[in-house]
């Protein structure tokens, strides 16, 4: 696949209106525990009507599709939270979707599915990951809805940076989960389109760390991947068409271990009444080690879809 270019602010201003009324303005929260290393807010897309920030993405893909492209209906090659966003689309549109999945998807991701009435089709990991890289599964009809690597889908994800700088209009730093990339790639160009002072930077769990590999190295690195209770970021790898545009948009990447991710979702449990997933709350984890430094930073609540069993260890001081 060629590498994207960074999608221009226009592009992401046209999908916020596109969302206007789908789509919340996520509240902006001061993380509440205290003794903690800097003045640190929480951007709660675990709020959003399919409990993550994916509903940006699938929305302004599928709403700013040819119809024509749609007419036997959308797919996706999703852990979970993409997936389910863009059932959600589907269904209140009226459209077939498909969803493929990675065998070990949680359940509560696959239960939303079914709820949705979209098609499940389940695969062994690495096959997940080489449809993600490759856009192709053979047989599938319908309209592709790739959970990172399209311009429509990352313009969506930046409709949040937005949102940030009119919450918070000094804050210094946006700690972003980074699983394909969308999410970091889409929020950093709109906000230094405004703002070119404000630091963007990508969290990932060292269970599956490429990125804070590949920009130590200053090239796309393997990294060992072990599946863990976190879905939807971690890899091997960094996706070949996103590598150029993280490397130039970022600022850096942090890598936490799965116990400060745990602690992290309690952390939010307890003091903010803020149910996150691991992926959720991996921004907190790195803010709260002081790796992302002091001043304001944000950390991008990405979503909530937690199975209850995984939340109910974390929150007896286990890490499922």
């Amino acid at each position: 696949m060629k590498p994207l270019e960074p999608v221009a602010l226009a592009d992401i201003q046209t999908a916020r209106l596109r969302l206007a009324g789908t789509v919340m303005h996520t509240p902006l929260v001061r993380f509440n525990a205290p003794d903690v290393p800097a003045e640190i807010y929480l951007k709660l897309e675990n709020l959003q009507p399919v409990g993550s920030f994916k509903i940006r993405a699938a929305g302004n893909a599928i709403l700013s599709a040819d119809n024509a492209r749609l007419a036997n209906g959308v797919w996706t090659v999703s852990a979970g939270n993409m997936a389910h966003a863009v059932a959600w689309f589907a269904r209140k549109l009226g459209m077939a979707c498909t969803a493929v999945v990675p065998e070990d998807a949680p359940a509560t991701k696959l239960a939303a599915l079914q709820r949705l009435q979209a098609k499940v089709i389940k695969v062994p990991f690495s096959d997940y990951q080489s449809i993600q890289r490759t856009h192709v599964f053979s047989g599938m009809p319908g309209q592709l809805i790739h959970p990172f690597a399209d311009p429509a889908v990352i313009a969506g994800d930046g409709t949040l940076g937005l949102e940030i700088l009119e919450d918070l209009p000094d804050v210094d730093t946006i700690l972003v989960p980074y699983g394909g990339g969308g999410l970091s790639c889409g929020i950093a160009p709109a906000v230094h389109a405004v703002n070119p002072r404000v630091k963007i930077c990508a969290v990932e769990s060292a269970s599956g760390a490429p990125l804070t590999a590949s920009l130590a190295a200053g090239q796309p690195v393997e990294v060992p991947y072990t599946a863990s209770f976190i879905s939807g970021i971690g890899a091997p790898f960094v996706f070949p068409e996103m590598w150029l545009l993280a490397s130039q948009l970022l600022d850096g990447a942090f890598a936490v271990e799965l116990a400060q991710i745990a602690e992290a979702v309690r952390l939010q449990a307890e003091w903010n009444h803020v149910i996150a997933e691991g992926a959720g709350a991996v921004a907190l984890a790195a803010a709260l080690t002081g790796k992302a430094g002091g001043g304001k930073i944000v950390c991008l609540v990405s979503g909530g879809n937690i199975d209850s069993g995984k939340l109910v260890k974390i929150l007896n001081g286990e890490v499922p």
